[in-house]
């Protein structure tokens, strides 16, 4: 008997086939397995403001002057960030998440910065 996975939607375990389709009678969810595995395979690359990819490690400088919500003070441009964290859902398109000398945990946009 070939094993079919649950329902990506609410992890049922009872999936049948319908034709090409697999189909979750709890939620009623379909789905094929082409797809299902094309999102598993697909990982969101990051990219700096320059289009160089950006991984979890990497030193960035900021490219232009930040208002930071909470402080009277901006970050400036040049400011190094050591050692960021890339997030994929982070609020508002921030997705990188580190820690500024001065500033302490923030989140950032890619956009606005360049790798070093």
């Amino acid at each position: 008997m070939v094993e079919l996975p649950n329902c990506p939607e609410c992890n049922s375990e009872y999936t049948y086939e319908d034709g090409s389709l697999l189909v979750c009678p709890v939620c009623a969810h379909e789905w094929t397995l082409d797809a299902d595995n094309e999102n598993s395979e697909e990982e969101k690359v990051y990219r700096d403001s320059n289009g160089h990819v950006l991984s979890n490690g990497d030193s960035v400088t900021v490219i232009k002057d930040l208002k930071v919500k909470g402080s009277s003070n901006p970050l400036k441009m040049g400011t190094k960030i050591k050692n960021i964290r890339l997030v994929a859902d982070g609020e508002d398109g921030h997705d990188i998440d580190c820690k500024i000398d001065g500033f302490g945990a923030m989140l950032v946009k890619s956009k606005f910065v360049k790798k070093l």
